[in-house]
Formats: structure tokens, C-alpha cells, sequence
């Protein structure tokens, strides 16, 4: 008699790829069990999704060395590209998601071009247009926006066209709140600002019309499917949004919701796998077509009766 259930292939797992020559799997301290991960060894990481029946990984770079203009999303040989050549050859029916944005690149920290300590959207577009461009040529399925600046998804999608490649969908982060729940992410991709923060254009937290308006926007400008992020404190955004629109709607169970679950497990205060459980339902039950969540290896293995 259940109304909502929850299942593997509802998830895609977020994946924290390094530059790096050698071999290395190097824990996040504020994320138990997530991990920086070598070519080599996202392969390994890539095989056990697989497995387990996920049918897709959003992929993050973490690159060696980083410029004012976040260079290393859009260049050939870029970490993200690098990795999707590789993941396509192996598994070419995983899904694959790319975050399109420049703070893992920028030496500033911030998700776009800056000048005189201001993010400046319009110069943003262009290269985030090029990140996007590169993803797809090296194999990623989806390209996902996460910046928000404003215009993206249009400048993307013309990009995308301009080059040939109609058939790639976009992912638009459509709802993103300038939220603490991030902080473990920061650590894990190395994107801490410089300076400031990221409030002037990630949205207010009290906003729930904004949401809205976002996501029109961004079905206006081509997007395929939404995002709304993070998804435990925005349940109701995700309603809001979900009844609201025509399109997919996805929800980023994001490291702080995945790192306070760790913790209270690891303090014997809680029990794990049905407080996971019940927290995917949740999200679920709130509108999302699909979850992105760091504890899809996990569910997936519960999923499947494995333990």
C-alpha cells in the first residue's frame, strides 16, 4: 500500500575526481567514506556503482593548479574530460552528469570571472558556455549549470547548438540557495572563497517565489531538467517546483545532510541505513524525479539486500 518508494535507479552518485599522476584514494575527513579519487581508481568507484545498478555519477574535478578564470573546466585535457574519455570507454551506458562551473578552478574560490572583489555574470557566461562545450565533446551525457549566474542556460544552450551538439540535455541548477550545508563540499572539491561569499547570486534562503521565477527562467532559456539544492531544509521548495513545472525535477542531497547523518551514526545516537532510507523517501515523496546523494553506494547496496 505504499504511495512513494524509493529505488536505486532513482539515484546518481556525485564523484570527487584529482589530478593527480600517481594512484590515490585520499578520504574527506568531513565526508567518512567519500573519497578523492585517482583516474584509476574512479574506474574502481565507477565499477562498484555499476554494479550496484546506479545508473549514473555527477562527476566534480579537483584540478592541480588553478587561475583567476577556472582554465582547467574548459581546457582539452581537463580532469573532468579526462575522466569522462576514460568512463565512456569502460561503461558506456553509465549516465553521466557534469558540473559546469569554475570554483574548483579558480584560484579566488568564486563561481565566476572577478574583478574588484565582484563576480561579473555577463564575462561568466562565455566561459562556462566553453566548459559546457568541452564536457560534451569528451562523452559527459548531461551538462548541469551550477553557478547561477544569471542567462547561463540560454548562453549554453547556444553553445551547445553552435557546436553541433543538439542532443545534449542540460541539467540547470535552477534553485540553488546560498545554504551552510555546503561546507563539507568545500573541503572536498577545495572551493572555499577567497573572499566574501557566494550570497549575491546563489539565492536567499527565505525566498520561495524566487524559486519559481528562477525555474521558468531557466525552462525559458532550454533547459531540460531542474534542480533544486540542497534538498532536507527545501522539501517544500521541491513541491513548490515539482507541481509547478514540466519538466524532470532533481534534488542534491548535499554534504551537509550527508555529513550529519555520518556523524550521529558514528555516536551510535541514530540508525543509519533507516534514517537514509527515510530521508530519500522524503525527498522523493516531495517531487523528485531523481536524487543526487552521497549515500548511493550505501542505499544501493541496501537496495539490493546486500546488507
Amino acid at each position: 500500500m505504499r504511495e512513494v518508494s524509493v529505488g536505486t535507479n532513482d539515484l546518481i552518485y556525485p564523484v570527487f575526481v584529482r589530478a593527480h599522476p600517481g594512484s590515490v584514494r585520499s578520504p574527506i575527513a568531513s565526508m567518512p567514506g567519500i573519497y578523492q579519487l585517482s583516474l584509476d581508481e574512479l574506474l574502481r568507484e565507477a565499477d562498484t556503482a555499476s554494479e550496484l545498478g546506479i545508473p549514473g555519477l555527477l562527476l566534480f574535478g579537483v584540478p592541480e593548479t588553478k587561475d583567476e578564470l577556472g582554465s582547467g573546466a574548459y581546457i582539452e585535457n581537463g580532469i573532468i574530460q579526462q575522466a569522462a574519455k576514460l568512463l565512456k570507454a569502460k561503461f558506456p551506458n553509465l549516465l553521466l552528469f557534469g558540473d559546469v562551473c569554475l570554483c574548483e578552478y579558480t584560484s579566488h574560490g568564486h563561481c565566476g570571472v572577478v574583478e574588484n572583489g565582484n563576480v561579473l555574470n555577463d564575462d561568466t557566461l562565455t566561459l562556462l558556455s566553453k566548459t559546457a562545450v568541452s564536457q560534451a565533446a569528451a562523452g559527459i551525457d548531461v551538462v548541469a549549470p551550477s553557478d547561477m549566474m544569471d542567462g547561463r542556460v540560454g548562453a549554453i544552450r547556444t553553445a551547445l547548438d553552435d557546436a553541433k551538439m543538439h542532443q545534449v540535455p542540460i541539467l540547470s541548477y535552477a534553485v540553488k540557495y546560498a545554504s551552510g550545508y555546503y561546507g563539507p563540499f568545500r573541503e572536498a572539491a577545495g572551493s572555499t572563497p577567497k573572499f566574501g561569499d557566494r550570497s549575491t547570486y546563489q539565492m536567499d534562503p527565505g525566498n520561495i517565489k524566487e524559486a519559481l521565477v528562477e525555474a521558468m527562467q531557466d525552462i525559458a532559456e532550454g533547459a531540460d531538467m531542474l534542480m533544486v539544492k540542497p534538498a532536507l531544509a527545501y522539501l517544500d521548495i521541491i513541491r513548490d517546483v515539482s507541481t509547478s513545472v514540466d519538466v524532470p525535477v532533481a534534488a542534491y542531497n548535499v554534504s551537509g545532510e550527508y555529513s550529519m547523518v555520518k556523524a550521529a551514526a558514528a555516536n551510535g545516537w541514530i540508525d543509519e541505513k533507516r534514517v537514509v532510507m527515510e530521508t530519500l523517501n522524503s525527498i522523493k515523496r516531495a517531487g523528485a524525479s531523481f536524487i543526487f546523494t552521497y549515500h548511493a553506494l550505501d542505499a544501493a547496496t541496501w537496495f539490493n539486500g546486500k546488507r
